[in-house]
């Protein structure tokens, strides 16, 4: 088997901060998290931002770059930026900081779908911030929205206008079918890094019957053109993983997917989940890639060649 690439996502958009003091917020606090996600054995950091001060989901440019440079100046890690921003963002608005700072990865979500966050309400009694119920509550009405048409312009403008590599991420079968599509027209290059993920509500269920399908169907599609990553929410971050990692592929965890380090306790850092993850892996044979070791697999163009 190849070297296991761990990725870990430090923040996300869906957890709200009432779900976790240790949830981080601040420039200051994603920056530390991700520099110690990067020390316990991250080779790569998926990024989103956040307001500081109300913990929202941000897009604005200078909250991503309240943490970028000192990631980049204390490790070594690929930065990966999201274009998923937040659901409730359109496109333009979940380009802004990805257009100026230009990164070596983005991920990109491969279809439009339903993205419903509202049982995780049902969890909160105390709200530290008046917007975190109605945004959680209000989703059962919500769709993000990746046309064909959005992901040709995400592959054009960061692809092909600023030399990112993606991170395509297939909630479900159909989504490995898209990303075909836009490899037979020829606007995805080869490698692919393929995040098959699990367990949102609207997308394919966590369940290990499933993991063995999606790959299965992207063994057909794309035949020994991918790497594959697995991640999966909650509860199920952890067992997904382990089998993705028997099964040759690469694995996701971080407080984006799970708050949580064992049943019912929270997690108080995002190291804590790298080194588990990194502990089951090694103990299956597998050896953790480098940073270095990821950039080659994965033809990145190396983080001199960003804007942060």
């Amino acid at each position: 088997m190849s070297k296991i690439i761990i990725t870990c996502a430090v923040t996300g958009s869906i957890h709200t901060p009432s779900m976790s003091d240790h949830l981080p917020v601040t420039g200051e606090e994603i920056a530390t998290h991700s520099i110690e996600a990067a020390e316990a054995g991250a080779a790569i950091i998926h990024l989103h931002a956040r307001d500081p001060k109300s913990g929202r989901p941000s897009s604005l440019a200078e909250d991503f770059m309240a943490f970028l440079p000192t990631i980049n100046a204390k490790s070594e890690a690929v930065i990966n930026i999201s274009t998923g921003g937040s659901a409730l963002m359109p496109l333009e608005e979940r380009l802004a900081a990805p257009f100026i700072v230009e990164p070596e990865m983005c991920s990109l979500n491969m279809g439009t779908m339903n993205f419903a966050l509202y049982p995780l309400a049902e969890r909160i009694t105390d709200w530290k911030h008046n917007w975190e119920k109605p945004f959680l509550d209000n989703s059962d009405d919500l769709v993000f929205k990746n046309t064909p048409r959005d992901i040709a312009y995400v592959l054009d403008q960061m692809g092909q206008q600023r030399g990112a590599r993606f991170e395509f991420e297939c909630y479900d079968v159909g989504h490995l079918y898209m990303l075909r599509h836009f490899v037979d027209r020829r606007l995805v290059q080869k490698p692919l890094f393929i995040q098959f993920v699990f367990g949102v509500l609207g997308g394919i269920g966590a369940d290990p019957e499933n993991l063995i399908h999606m790959k299965r169907i992207a063994d057909k599609l794309f035949g020994d053109d991918f790497e594959f990553s697995v991640l999966a929410a909650g509860r199920h971050q952890i067992p997904l993983a382990t089998m993705a990692a028997t099964m040759g592929g690469h694995v996701r965890v971080g407080l984006e997917d799970n708050l949580y380090i064992d049943r019912g306790q929270l997690a108080k850092s995002n190291a804590e989940q790298v080194a588990k993850i990194r502990k089951i892996v090694e103990e299956l044979g597998r050896t953790v890639a480098t940073p270095a070791e990821a950039r080659e697999m994965l033809s990145l163009k190396g983080a001199e060649n960003t804007k942060f």
